[in-house]
């Protein structure tokens, strides 16, 4: 859109034609969050779970409704966060359409910071129902170290 054609040859509004012909730019320049990351903060905040902490493990109990065990991935990244992720699809129906849509479709994805005693080489998922819940045993607590003795000796 020409702003000249409005009689607004303001060097302002010049300003912002360009700013809006370059969105892309300024969203670069000002930091703006990628739609990656919008996308998986949309997931995170969607999608429902629980943590609850058992002597040796803790137990994460995600809702994953409609996904199939072979749809949800594990992971474990950085180290110590625990990465729960799926997408539900739009079933695809060529006889009929909808009138109405209320169940969430799209990504399913939570996030935990593992605690230090977390053992990462020690975790289990299973999915039941649409309710996936990974199990991440504990670490044995370290052992209390014995005082050492050290001799004195005469100089």
């Amino acid at each position: 859109m020409d702003v000249r054609m409005f009689g607004l040859e303001n060097p302002l509004f010049s300003t912002l034609h360009h700013l809006i012909d370059n969105s892309d730019e300024v969203d670069k320049a000002f930091n703006a969050p990628t739609r990656t990351y919008v996308r998986d903060a949309r997931a995170m905040a969607a999608t429902p779970a629980d943590v609850k902490e058992y002597p040796n493990s803790y137990a994460f109990v995600v809702d994953m409704p409609g996904l199939k065990s072979g749809e949800i991935k594990v992971q474990v990244e950085d180290g110590n966060v625990l990465v729960i992720s799926g997408e539900r699809k739009r079933e695809d129906d060529k006889e009929g359409k909808y009138l109405r849509m209320e169940r969430r479709v799209g990504k399913l994805m939570r996030k935990f910071s593992l605690p230090d005693n977390a053992n990462t080489d020690a975790i289990s998922a299973a999915c039941q129902d649409g309710v996936l819940t990974v199990t991440v045993e504990k670490l044995p607590p370290p052992e209390p170290k014995k005082p050492k003795t050290i001799e004195v000796k005469i100089a």
